[in-house]
């Protein structure tokens, strides 16, 4: 087994990298630029997004780490994820939910910037103890998030019949990736992925998903019902690919760190699978009461 381990280790960087491009670029191949400036428009929106996504995260994992005993490598991962939400599975998850594509279509390309900015700034403050580079943590964000996001939104904008001819391989491969990194997680942190039992971090990663979601969908402030439910769902989930790349930056990062993190991306979808049907339902309580 620990011959099968060290054969593998080696390419769990590029694939996560693979991953995490390709989910970007099919991202970006479905955003067009003068549609997501147009929806942006609305200030009311611009400032939710930024308070729930990192001032709320923040405080709220914040609080939650110092009311529930954590060991350090979860304490970090809660830190990171709460600056990076939006889960790249959220377009599937919005159609069940009978979210506004439109508005979606705004939120996910201005939440992938806000982590970019935002989680290298934030994130060395509030881990205390290790050493993370703001620029060592922001580069591999820009050039493998930011950059497949904005290469695609141009050519979705500018030449939209190879944006729609391309999409779909790019599409098949970010799966492919997607699958490869969870497959590569279990086979090399299956041990640190079962030994979080007991330590209280699903339990933490419940209690943040289920909270901060909540406040994003009731406290929507004038935006409509199928806006607040794009934006719960966004806001409730966490970008894996961010929180992959932040604590692969960490010098001698625990490998428990990695091990809760695919732990929260897997629950997550769980979680959001199940929210998405409460919200369809909220979507339809108006029609059947006609």
């Amino acid at each position: 087994m620990n011959e099968i381990i060290q054969f593998f280790q080696p390419w769990f960087q590029p694939v996560v990298m693979v991953f995490t491009i390709t989910s970007l670029l099919s991202m970006g191949l479905q955003i067009n630029i003068p549609q997501v400036l147009k929806k942006l428009s609305n200030p009311k929106s611009l400032i939710l997004i930024f308070l729930w996504g990192w001032v709320l995260g923040p405080v709220l994992s914040f609080l939650i780490v110092k009311i529930i005993p954590l060991a350090e490598p979860y304490v970090i991962v809660m830190y990171i994820a709460s600056l990076a939400p939006c889960a790249p599975f959220l377009a599937p998850m919005i159609g069940k939910a009978r979210g506004d594509v439109a508005f979606a279509g705004a939120f996910i390309p201005l939440t992938v910037v806000g982590t970019v900015v935002f989680l290298p700034l934030v994130a060395p403050m509030l881990i205390k103890g290790i050493s993370i580079n703001a620029m060592a943590l922001a580069k591999p964000l820009i050039i493998t998030m930011l950059v497949p996001l904005f290469i695609g939104a141009i050519i979705k904008t500018y030449a939209e019949k190879v944006a729609d001819k391309i999409f779909k391989p790019v599409k098949k491969l970010a799966g492919l990736s997607t699958l490869l990194t969870i497959i590569l997680c279990f086979l090399l942190y299956w041990e640190l992925m079962i030994s979080t039992a007991g330590s209280f971090a699903l339990l933490s990663m419940t209690i943040f998903m289920v909270v901060i979601a909540s406040i994003a969908y009731f406290f929507g402030f004038g935006l409509k019902q199928n806006e607040r439910s794009v934006m719960s769902l966004g806001i409730g989930t966490r970008n894996i690919a961010a929180v992959l790349i932040g604590v692969l930056a960490i010098p001698n990062g625990d490998p428990k760190m990695l091990a809760m993190t695919i732990i929260w991306t897997l629950w997550s979808f769980i979680l959001a699978f199940i929210y998405a049907r409460i919200l369809v339902k909220r979507a339809l309580k108006p029609v059947l009461t006609t």
